[in-house]
């Protein structure tokens, strides 16, 4: 029969404060006029968390905005050039340039990465080069910062 004096210690929890401090950039998109990239970059040891969003200069400062898709994905251990993804939440209109980004960044950072985005290139009147070049800028700057914070 166990004493009061026997009983276990429960854990103690100790506070730790975070070691990552989130990056926010904003920029102007290529061949996209007047219309702004937003950032909000968190690198940890072992994954990044991305969200995306854009605003042009008719965009009124109280109107709400969806949230957009929010995708996971990892590089794929076996193949170095391939990435696996799952989508956590969607919509139509953001999925597929979520998903697109997420797998990019995975594959070159070599960890796994989550991406929210807002972004619809269909909505923002893109064509297709321009929405490429806006895909390779966001892609480039967020690899500039991450290649930063590595060192």
């Amino acid at each position: 029969m166990a004493t009061a004096a026997e009983a276990p210690i429960p854990p103690q929890v100790e506070n730790v404060t975070p070691h990552a401090k989130p990056q926010e950039l904003s920029f102007p998109l290529p061949k996209a006029l007047h219309t702004t990239a937003h950032v909000h970059l968190t690198f940890l040891d072992t994954c990044a968390t991305v969200f995306l969003a854009t605003s042009t200069p008719g965009d009124s400062a109280g109107s709400v905005k969806s949230m957009g898709s929010f995708v996971y994905a990892m590089p794929d251990r076996s193949n170095p050039r391939s990435t696996i993804s799952t989508t956590l939440y969607s919509i139509p209109g953001s999925v597929e340039y979520t998903t697109r980004i997420a797998k990019i960044l995975a594959r070159r950072m070599r960890i796994p990465v989550y991406v929210g985005c807002s972004i619809d290139p269909t909505a923002l009147g893109l064509l297709v080069e321009e929405e490429m070049e806006g895909l390779t800028k966001i892609v480039e700057v967020i690899m500039q910062r991450w290649e930063e914070s590595r060192k």
